[in-house]
């Protein structure tokens, strides 16, 4: 890699990389959260990403690239701050990284007025699916509903009839709720939410213990979810109470948070390492060569959207600075995904398979996620007929 500049600003926790030099550089501007609770998660998409840029060439689309890469310390104030310089100093093409919702949805506005495009790695707020959708607006990863409404589809086909929820109380989390909701027609015996960041669920344990629930879906996303588990196991309730978990809280990092607890999770995932594909196998190859830990479905979301980015500017020959035509090659989706069949809505949200995936202990010893099979082939998000693009 040809690598003119890295300079590292401890403060705004920036790395600014010109990968080479040209007038027609694609610069993209990488918010994501990569201090705090919800590091792992941020590290996970950016070093995914990276990885997709490196399998590209060290180029996007064959055209020089220029990333820098910023910590939004899940803050909204500063991702305010960064998005700024992003498109008045540094005039990014791109702007993308983010985890959650609680610090995108702020800065979304701004970024989409500007004419600069957001490819989102991980949010798909409902409001943006439907009647906000934009044309710089694409998802590359799901809508906030589509892995909750999996596992309520499974919850369903258990036939289980005593189902708590629990969620922090943010928009991917509230979201989150409706979603499982959609699919399991049941009333839920608990509806708990708790504030985002909360790591101590004493209280909601008792609570979840008096209801007597058959299973539990929990959307508590990063450390919350890893103290969820930790705490509910020490409670004594892992065999007597099913968890049902989206695939980012039952995977290899919260795996490894909390090992043997985590036998026997069933989670939903667009992605899952084992799904068949050369691609797939040399992703998550090189991944654990390169980085010493295998991926997880965030870390595949980043690699898709490097390679949804490589495709959109090559079929534009380059032309990094036609809004239009970037939008409408993004549109194509032409490129291969780890998940398998990939192709846009007329929202720009994601149409997908939705898989069931079972923590498990192989004959050595390791614990990881095993693909078992689909939920929602050929998935849409319900919000799609509202928006007018």
């Amino acid at each position: 890699m040809n690598r003119l500049l890295t300079r590292v600003a401890l403060v705004a926790a920036t790395v600014w990389i010109p990968i080479a030099s040209a007038s027609e550089a694609l610069k993209i501007g990488f918010l994501t959260t990569l201090s705090g609770q919800g590091a792992a998660i941020g590290q996970d998409i950016r070093d995914g990403f990276a990885l997709g840029v490196k399998h590209s060439g060290d180029r996007l689309g064959g055209v020089p690239l220029e990333i820098q890469y910023v910590d939004d310390q899940l803050s909204p104030e500063s991702a305010r701050q960064t998005t700024d310089r992003f498109i008045k100093l540094n005039k990014v093409d791109i702007v993308t990284g983010v985890v959650y919702g609680s610090v995108l949805i702020p800065i979304l506005p701004a970024i989409l007025a500007s004419d600069t495009v957001y490819i989102s790695t991980n949010p798909g707020p409902a409001d943006y699916a439907g009647a906000k959708c934009h044309k710089n607006l694409f998802v590359a990863a799901l809508q906030n509903e589509d892995i909750p409404q999996a596992m309520g589809r499974y919850a369903a086909s258990k036939s289980y009839k005593r189902v708590a929820l629990i969620a922090a109380n943010y928009p991917g989390g509230r979201e989150a709720i409706v979603g499982f909701k959609r699919q399991f027609k049941d009333a839920a015996v608990e509806e708990i939410y708790t504030k985002l960041g909360q790591l101590d669920y004493a209280s909601e344990i008792v609570t979840l213990r008096e209801s007597k629930p058959e299973a539990i879906f929990f959307m508590l996303p990063g450390a919350m979810g890893i103290n969820f588990i930790k705490q509910f196991e020490a409670a004594g309730l892992t065999k007597q109470i099913a968890l049902l978990a989206p695939g980012y809280s039952a995977d290899e990092d919260t795996i490894r948070a909390v090992g043997d607890p985590m036998v026997g999770v069933f989670n939903a995932s667009q992605w899952a390492a084992d799904l068949p594909g050369a691609l797939n196998q040399k992703f998550v190859a090189d991944f654990t060569k390169t980085y010493g830990r295998p991926p997880t479905m965030n870390a595949s979301q980043g690699y898709d959207t490097a390679l949804l980015i490589d495709n959109a500017v090559r079929k534009t020959g380059g032309k990094v600075r036609d809004r239009e035509a970037l939008r409408q090659a993004l549109r194509k989706a032409e490129f291969q995904s780890l998940r398998g069949p990939f192709r846009f809505n007329t929202n720009q949200f994601p149409i997908h398979t939705l898989y069931l995936r079972v923590v498990q202990k192989d004959a050595s010893g390791k614990i990881g996620n095993k693909l078992v099979g689909e939920l929602l082939p050929n998935h849409a998000d319900p919000y799609a007929a509202e928006c007018k693009l």
